[in-house]
């Protein structure tokens, strides 16, 4: 009997032994694995959710219309989204806009990648004007106005550094990390919903396209019509109209950039001789006071007049006792919120500087500043004092101070006041100890800015004996025992509360210090920098500031008799009001300059 190995030819069919040969071949090969055991375990899951629709068809409706839901009202809220927080009322979303009409219309007409295409460039599209109606409303809520995005991306740095300076850094960085991922996730929602919604009307072409046949012409219906419901167009063009007004606001301000240049060569007084600059209050130690947030709503305000009303008129009365008098006015601030050194800069300069370029451009170059006049005569010496200056300060040179304190220069140890590093008390004590009170051959000019009145107004420090100042220590338990500045500021009564009397502490703590230390050769000018941020002023609030010159001598205030301004440190209503940018020609004029011009 043969041997047949593996090798062997294999027994023919019908062939003895060639059943036995078949069995065992079928016994040695591998069973064959079903499909999907050979699926990777992903991929298995990925097609087993896949058929959830055919396996839950109720729930799959139930998802796809609510998703579908949700993305046209996605996409119609941020097309009707206002710019302010007050605007944001239901009824304001009670409107057909025309861009949702014609974005419809776009994607109806599309074939497929075109379309997907379209969604995404819609959603991009829906995510810049979610993003600036955003910015506006908050820039509306501080600083009274838009967004530039030709000139506000600079600011962006100081708000986190207020930030970081009010509620510590903690929160800053959390607050940045939040906007950018809050961008991305906004991005992320409105394109999957422009797709979701492109794919909608693809898929049920026909009653889409009457659809859009019957919004359209009711939007021309209304529009022709001038149809409103709550006070408002029916037909909308919300969002187009939002980026268009953006856009044309950046072009007007690249043009505005290169107007103010040439403006700021030109300078009435830029070619005066030093001999005829102030000749009047030679021999006089004068001093320019900036008040953080010092607005007019602190002494018009139901809530914050009767308390600041009363400490000007107990001020205006103890100076008096001191021997001095004063005069008030108001000014109408180039900023308004905040960006404090657009004041101070556009009443110094006589330049009407509202923006980050302008101060760039003005600061850069060697426009006479009211400061400055003072140094360039040499009859003066010339310092500044600012307690809110943390870092590098260029601008020291533009305004003509021969020396700068800033907050390391004080030698204060005792606590911060949220953004304030130190109580205006404290500031004014150290500038006599270091400066005013010190024996000098030329009469003093000063430049001091306060800082306790700054938002968020928590804590805020309190008025202690001027014998007992020491280095700041003795705020350590005011500051503790003072409110939150979480608490104050999400608070709108409690901010206007808390802004009065931040307000009321600087008042006094000036006027103290000149009844303390003011002589018969001391004026004082003291003024707002701007009005306290909206919520706190009021959305219509004007931007006008106090303004008062003080002194002793009284041929001082009878050169400026010809103003009509107010006896006292409290301006009446109806007192006159010029813009910041004419105080420094009327003060230079005032006091005996004569007005040689350059440039133009």
């Amino acid at each position: 009997m043969p041997v047949f190995t593996r090798f062997s030819r294999p027994p023919q069919q019908g062939t003895p032994g060639a059943e036995a040969e078949t069995e065992r071949d079928a016994r040695e090969e591998p069973e064959p694995v079903p499909a999907e055991a050979e699926t990777p375990a992903p991929r298995a899951r990925l097609a087993h959710l896949r058929t959830w629709r055919t396996r839950h068809p109720r729930a799959a409706r139930s998802v796809h219309l609510t998703t579908t839901v949700l993305a046209a009202v996605l996409v119609l809220g941020a097309l009707l989204l206002p710019n302010t927080l007050p605007a944001v009322e239901p009824d304001r979303f009670a409107r057909i806009p025309a861009e949702a009409v014609i974005g419809a219309v776009v994607m109806l007409v599309l074939p497929r990648r075109p379309r997907l295409v379209a969604a995404v460039l819609y959603g991009l599209g829906l995510t810049a004007l979610t993003t600036v109606n955003l910015l506006d409303m908050g820039f509306n809520e501080y600083l009274g106005r838009g967004f530039n995005a030709a000139l506000d991306w600079d600011l962006l740095p100081d708000a986190q550094a207020y930030v970081e300076d009010t509620l510590g850094g903690g929160v800053a960085t959390a607050a940045a990390v939040g906007a950018v991922v809050l961008v991305l996730l906004v991005a992320a929602v409105m394109v999957a919903a422009t797709i979701r919604l492109a794919d909608v009307l693809s898929r049920h072409r026909v009653r889409a396209t009457k659809g859009a046949l019957l919004a359209g012409t009711v939007w021309v219906t209304c529009a022709a019509l001038g149809l409103t419901l709550f006070g408002g167009p029916i037909a909308s063009e919300r969002g187009a109209g939002a980026l268009r007004v953006h856009a044309q606001r950046t072009v007007q301000s690249l043009r505005d950039e290169a107007a103010f240049a040439r403006e700021a060569k030109a300078d009435t007084f830029g070619n005066t001789p030093p001999d005829q600059l102030l000749p009047d209050l030679r021999g006089k130690d004068v001093i320019f006071t900036f008040i953080e947030s010092y607005g007019r709503s602190a002494i018009e305000d139901p809530i914050m007049a009767p308390g600041v009303g009363r400490t000007l008129d107990t001020s205006t009365e103890a100076l008096a006792e001191a021997g001095f008098q004063a005069r008030s006015g108001w000014l109408t601030s180039a900023t308004y919120g905040g960006s404090s050194w657009l004041g101070h800069s556009t009443t110094m300069s006589g330049l009407w500087i509202d923006n980050q370029r302008r101060y760039r451009t003005v600061t850069a170059g060697d426009h006479l500043t009211l400061t400055k006049a003072f140094q360039k005569t040499g009859a003066w010496d010339t310092v500044g004092v600012m307690p809110g200056v943390q870092k590098g300060w260029p601008e020291e040179k533009w305004y003509g101070l021969d020396k700068l304190y800033d907050a390391f220069d004080l030698g204060y140890r005792g606590p911060k006041f949220s953004w304030s590093t130190m109580p205006d008390q404290y500031a004014l004590e150290e500038f006599q100890r270091r400066v005013h009170g010190k024996k000098r051959d030329k009469p003093l000019m000063s430049f001091v800015i306060l800082t306790s009145s700054h938002q968020p107004w928590a804590p805020l420090p309190k008025m202690v004996g001027w014998d007992g100042l020491g280095d700041g220590s003795v705020f350590d338990a005011i500051q503790k025992a003072g409110n939150k500045a979480s608490d104050v500021i999400t608070d709108t009564t409690k901010s206007r509360q808390e802004y009065g009397k931040s307000i009321q502490y600087s008042v006094t703590s000036l006027t103290q210090w000149l009844e303390r230390y003011g002589t018969d050769d001391t004026v004082l000018v003291f003024l707002g920098d701007h009005q306290p941020m909206a919520r706190v002023s009021g959305n219509r609030a004007s931007r006008d500031v106090p303004v008062s010159i003080v002194a002793k001598d009284p041929k001082v205030l009878d050169k400026v008799a010809d103003w009509n301004w107010t006896e006292g440190l409290k301006p009446d209503r109806d007192a006159p009001v010029w813009k910041m940018s004419a105080f420094r020609d009327r003060f230079l004029k005032a006091y005996g300059s004569t007005p040689h011009a350059s440039g133009g």
